[in-house]
């Protein structure tokens, strides 16, 4: 299956509710933009879990998860399943990321998603980048939501088995979760690869895009 290929990418924003929700919706992706476009810059916002082990964990996952990338990491305190209660801060902290950057592509939660956090903060980035390519990746989860994507970036086998292998090190405060295992992780990225025509794929949802096909 024949893919449209960006051209100029040089700026990234990955944006997660809860540190792993970046890795574990675009962990395969970002693996592989950072390893084709090396230098690439990736600014990523998490809203909640600074301060804590969390945000430890966070830093070293995206380390790794963006090799040879200028990456920047910023960790809100916002309380986790609060989102509604502290929208203020969290929309300051999209548009202060929105003064310092035009990324080229936006990764962030999609709005189908049933967890109030990430559904909010879907929410808020059309509000704040409002003439930019977003990416809506999903998570697997007890909530039965996912949904029925229609943007697919496939995945080199090596590269959808270094993904569950670096959620599966990074994140040793989730490992309790009945969900949170390799076996979950490869299972949705073979499916999302049936569906176009990979072995692994991620797999997102985008609710406008804008093509330029004549390349100028």
């Amino acid at each position: 299956m024949r893919g449209l290929r960006p051209g100029a990418l040089t700026r990234v924003v990955a944006l997660g509710a809860h540190c792993d929700d970046i890795p574990i919706g675009a962990g395969g992706t970002l693996l592989t933009l950072c390893a084709a476009r090396p230098g690439v810059r990736v600014d990523a916002l998490v809203l909640s879990g600074g301060g804590t082990g969390r945000e430890d964990e966070e830093r070293a996952a995206l380390a790794a998860f963006c090799p040879g990338a200028d990456l920047a990491v910023t960790v809100l305190k916002i309380p986790d399943g609060r989102l509604p209660s502290y929208w203020e801060q969290a929309k300051d902290a999209l548009e202060d990321l929105r003064g310092e950057t035009s990324p080229d592509l936006i990764l962030a939660p999609w709005r189908g998603d049933a967890h109030q956090d990430h559904r909010g903060l879907a929410e808020l980035v059309p509000t704040v980048f409002r003439d930019h390519l977003t990416l809506g990746y999903e998570i697997v989860k007890w909530d039965g939501d996912l949904g029925r994507p229609s943007v697919y970036q496939p995945l080199e086998p090596r590269t959808a088995e270094a993904k569950a292998d670096l959620l599966e090190r990074h994140y040793p405060s989730q490992r309790r979760r009945s969900w949170y295992d390799r076996e979950a992780f490869l299972g949705l990225a073979r499916v999302r690869g049936v569906e176009c025509g990979a072995r692994y794929a991620e797999a997102f949802h985008t609710r406008k895009l804008t093509l330029d096909l004549a390349g100028d």
